[in-house]
């Protein structure tokens, strides 16, 4: 396990802010010469406290800008009920990310479509016909003034 020290905090913070920093200023940054820096961030790497790099892509132009949040509680709480609804919130490309929470409902979603019409026919159409879905809740996103993914 990789030591969790102000360094490596720092290096941390850093790369989630910027994850394509070139490590001369990643170095830079953190008060490391650029070989220092570079064991660190392999260290990180290597023992999975960094789990991967990504683009972090804007919903709006990419045609999605219609985000909503919705709790979806199962009337079926088998193994084999939440497996058949993660296998079809899985093939939705419209769900964007999901979650099996605790509290009155089962799933958590985060959905992005274009407009009203789209999520109205998500609704509809995708999470309306799979099988053991007793209760949907949905939250419109008006604003994110506080979005650590980006």
């Amino acid at each position: 396990m990789t030591k969790r020290d102000p360094i490596n905090e720092n290096i941390l913070r850093e790369l989630q802010a910027n994850g394509r920093i070139s490590n001369t200023e990643l170095a830079a940054r953190v008060g490391l010469s650029a070989s220092a820096c570079l064991r660190r961030v392999q260290d990180l790497e290597r023992s999975g406290v960094i789990a991967g790099y990504r683009a972090v892509l804007d919903p709006v132009a990419m045609g999605r800008g219609f985000l909503a949040y919705i709790g979806v509680g199962l009337s079926n709480h088998s193994k084999a009920a939440q497996s058949a609804f993660e296998q079809a919130m899985d093939a939705a490309p419209e769900v964007v990310e999901f979650h099996n929470v605790t509290g009155i409902i089962e799933y958590l979603l985060r959905v992005e479509v274009p407009d009203l019409a789209a999520y109205k026919a998500f609704h509809t159409d995708v999470l309306g016909v799979v099988p053991n879905v007793s209760a949907i809740t949905t939250w419109v996103v008006m604003g994110s003034p506080k979005d650590g993914r980006k």
